[in-house]
């Protein structure tokens, strides 16, 4: 009876413990599962954010460097002489040390010049060519010529280059006219592309890969199958390629179970090479190892059954003590990768639990407490003490607005799974830097709320990047003021700005400047514009306007009280610009005639105001140059009383 008791009390703790450890091993199984996709998820929508900004970044600098030599008046002279210099081995010479300058200082693997004029083909390298029609390798060129476009990008071979695969930066040179001078550009080798795969693979366990609108491998880290091989087809994937690859904006993203692999797929559209960034996160072996781990969990409750026939009750509490800290420890192990992965790529990371106003970790319990704001203090008070003591107060509102946790759980109801919001920022109370930050919001599936992954990264250099290449777009290469479009602006904005003052427009003319500039040659006339633009400058406050509009036509616009200040503004402008300048040519002495026109912001605009200063600019020069006319209304468009600049 005792051994029957016995067995009967062995195989009910048997059945017991048996029946215990597999329901831990299925909810330990499903537990890191569910940790694993979520981090899978995360990872691989991270890594594909992260690599079409960093593709984004790869090609503004290669346009704006393109663009500015499109824009280069030097190149276009080039351009202008070629035909009168076709022959002329020292002409091709320049061209191609000019191209080589612009490959040395930037570091590109192709710098190209291609005449609309001759279809010639310039390269750094001397290699040059003419470009013929009914070659397919030539169809970009005569493509783009036909276009309206005022650059663009194609990927191809580099025929100078032993034809190495290449994506061009092609920039458009237009004539005063508007017409199509020739294009120049930049090339960059896919090899840089590659790399840029590789470091964010070795970081995240993911492959990256772009391919086309037909789902071909363009891209790859390792290079094999570009150009050749289907990535939808070789991975049994063909049923995600239309879903895949849509030009749009959205990101798409699935789970996947095919053809004996499975995994997780994030694709989006790249405009500059209109190809589709695709990221695949391919976990079949983490499925295996998991597997095994639970094949290997019946093996051990095999094992402890035998051992609880000797010690049941201490040997059970035992291994369930065991079995809850494998499952702490391996979801701390993947939240602890994925943190890592994330920290890499941006200055400082916080999470938020926004449905319940709080804090969901400690190092931002820590970082609200850093600031001053008391230990639990809700989520919504610590962000108005992060404003008080580290945002700039031109961007306060707007971040309080963005992130209170009203505000954030409506745009998670509306589907916006990202927000994005760039401010000044101060560490010290004294200086301040750009930040961005890029906040993901998903749902934590334990309770149901909806938490916030917030991201900070410094792009100071990025926005001084930004102002750089803004003033240098707003000036006049030779003289270094406003160019037509900035000083139009400008103008337009100070007469909105300002409705109630006045302000005298003046329009500057270098009289019988085009005699001069056949005379003594375009080097000697660009440096009489340069001294004159200079002189001219001179003789205006910091915050007036003086641009150039036109060859050696100059535009200067001031607030003064009345005409009477305008007309004596005007005098003193064309006595002071009397000049002769030094060139390496010979003294060239120049004098200037001057429009002038006068109007109060809100009864005027920068067209009407163009318009009366021409009309007396007109005057002056009818009545004998080297003087100035005021306009006047009703009376034939400008004032008869010109002064002439004397002294």
């Amino acid at each position: 009876m005792g051994k029957r008791i016995t067995w009967r009390a062995n195989v009910l703790i048997c059945l017991i413990i048996v029946l215990g450890f597999v329901l831990t091993s299925y909810i330990s199984y499903h537990s890191n599962r569910e940790t694993f996709e979520r981090d899978a998820q995360q990872v691989s929508v991270l890594t594909s954010e992260s690599i079409a900004r960093e593709i984004d970044a790869q090609f503004t600098r290669p346009v704006n460097v393109s663009l500015t030599m499109a824009n280069d008046s030097l190149l276009k002279e080039y351009l202008d002489g070629e035909l009168e210099r076709l022959d002329d081995p020292s002409y091709e010479a320049s061209l191609t040390g000019y191209l080589e300058a612009y490959r040395a200082k930037y570091g590109y693997d192709s710098v190209f010049l291609a005449s609309a004029a001759t279809t010639r083909y310039y390269h750094y390298n001397g290699v040059n060519r003419t470009l013929k029609t009914g070659d397919p390798e030539n169809d970009w060129f005569y493509a783009f010529l036909d276009g309206e476009d005022e650059y663009a990008l194609n990927v191809d071979n580099d025929e100078a280059t032993d034809n190495a695969i290449t994506v061009f930066v092609n920039c458009r040179i237009l004539d005063e006219d508007g017409g199509t001078l020739g294009i120049v550009g930049v090339g960059f080798r896919i090899d840089d592309l590659r790399a840029l795969f590789a470091s964010y693979e070795q970081q995240t366990e993911t492959r990256a890969y772009l391919v086309d609108g037909a789902g071909t491998i363009e891209v790859s880290t390792d290079g094999r199958d570009e150009g050749a091989v289907d990535l939808f087809e070789a991975d049994g994937l063909e049923a995600l390629r239309d879903e895949s690859l849509v030009r749009d904006d959205d990101l798409f993203r699935t789970w996947y179970n095919e053809a004996g692999s499975s995994g997780y797929l994030v694709a989006q559209y790249v405009p500059y090479l209109d190809w589709f960034l695709v990221v695949d996160h391919d976990t079949s072996a983490l499925d295996a190892q998991i597997a095994r781990q639970f094949a290997l969990a019946l093996l051990v409750i095999a094992a402890v059954i035998a051992l609880v026939l000797a010690a049941t009750t201490s040997v059970f509490r035992r291994y369930n003590t065991m079995i809850i800290e494998q499952t702490a420890a391996t979801e701390q192990k993947h939240r602890s990768i994925f943190q890592e992965a994330a920290e890499q790529l941006y200055d400082d990371i916080y999470e938020i639990d926004v449905t319940h106003n709080r804090a969901a970790s400690e190092s931002t319990e820590a970082y609200f407490e850093s600031l001053g704001a008391p230990r639990n203090v809700p989520f919504d008070e610590a962000i108005a003490v992060v404003a008080e003591r580290q945002i700039a107060l031109e961007h306060r509102q707007a971040y309080l607005d963005t992130f209170k946790p009203e505000a954030v759980l409506e745009s998670y109801r509306r589907g916006v799974e990202n927000l994005t919001f760039e401010f000044k920022m101060t560490e010290d109370g004294a200086s301040y830097h750009w930040i961005r930050i890029y906040a993901h919001l998903f749902v934590w599936d334990e309770d149901g709320s909806v938490r916030m992954l917030v991201y900070r990264q410094n792009i100071d250099d990025e926005k001084r990047r930004e102002r750089t290449m803004f003033e240098q777009m707003q000036r006049d290469s030779l003289t270094g003021l406003f160019n037509k479009a900035a000083t139009q602006s400008h103008i337009s904005d100070l007469l909105s700005d300002a409705p109630d003052m006045s302000f005298a427009f003046f329009i500057l003319d270098i009289d019988d400047f085009k005699g001069a500039n056949d005379r003594l040659g375009h080097g000697a006339g660009d440096a009489v514009l340069a001294r004159f633009a200079s002189a001219m400058r001179a003789q205006f406050r910091p915050y007036d306007v003086v641009g150039r509009i036109g060859g050696d036509e100059f535009v200067a616009f001031a607030p003064l009280p009345d005409e009477a200040a305008a007309a004596a503004k005007a005098g003193e402008l064309v006595k002071a610009l009397s000049m002769t300048v030094l060139t390496d040519a010979g003294p060239c002495t120049v004098s200037t005639s001057a429009g002038v026109a006068f109007g109060q912001g809100a009864r005027t605009d920068f067209e009407t105001l163009y318009r009366h200063a021409d009309q007396a600019l007109y005057r002056a020069k009818a009545d004998g140059k080297n003087r100035f006319a005021l306009y006047e209304e009703g009376s034939s468009g400008a004032s008869s009383e010109e002064a002439p600049a004397s002294s």
